[in-house]
């Protein structure tokens, strides 16, 4: 295959990328703006599709955030494109965070007490536990056991979903404000710098019937 690597990526490497990109997340940040901006679509309708993309970050379903951005730019008239690319918003860097906000907003909204040395990555860890081993109870003569997985639904992801709403939107809709003037103005200086080397071709093609003429 033409495409295809020299050396093959091992696993290992393929989720360290994951996790730290090659090259860094700026230069990966650098390649999303650099792509949003270039989207064959209006300023307004890519800039809702980076809302749409940068709201999905703020909740907790995690594995769905790319189908969850895809349906609310497709029912908001937002860029589909402009709405994927934007989850990488919710990065490695940025979801400890994000979790956090949105949990301690919720909890203050449900009236419940948010534990600060909580550790959310366990408490994910413990409810796939829970999953997994009920999965496999019902093949087995263990019994069933759903205590992490409620402590999770109750202390984690109900005041997660509830909580990301409100600061989910502050970050969508600030993002929609930031990026609708700069990529209008980068559109607006392309089509300029297209519409000037048109021109120039235009004025070549010209002079060149014109020396034929004369000769």
């Amino acid at each position: 295959m033409v495409f295809k690597r020299r050396t093959p990526k091992s696993w290992a490497l393929w989720a360290l990328h994951l996790i730290w990109p090659q090259g860094g997340w700026a230069r990966s940040a650098q390649y999303v703006k650099h792509r949003v901006r270039r989207l064959p679509d209006s300023p307004k309708r890519i800039s809702r599709g980076v809302m749409f993309g940068v709201f999905t970050t703020f909740t907790p379903f995690y594995g769905f955030h790319f189908f969850i951005a895809a349906g609310l730019a497709k029912v908001g008239r937002g860029n589909i494109l402009a709405a994927l690319m934007s989850t990488f918003f919710g990065n490695p860097l940025t979801y400890l965070p994000i979790g956090v906000i949105s949990l301690k907003t919720g909890h203050f909204l449900l009236g419940t007490e948010f534990e600060e040395n909580m550790n959310i990555g366990q408490r994910f860890a413990g409810a796939w536990r829970d999953l997994k081993d009920n999965f496999w109870a019902m093949f087995t003569d263990d019994r069933a056991d759903w205590h992490r997985l409620e402590g999770f639904y109750d202390e984690v992801f109900f005041p997660y979903m509830i909580g990301g709403i409100l600061p989910g939107i502050i970050a969508g809709i600030t993002c929609y404000y930031l990026s609708l003037p700069l990529i209008t103005v980068y559109q607006n200086r392309r089509k300029g710098r297209l519409k000037e080397k048109w021109q120039e071709r235009k004025e070549k093609k010209a002079a060149k019937l014109a020396e034929k003429s004369r000769s």
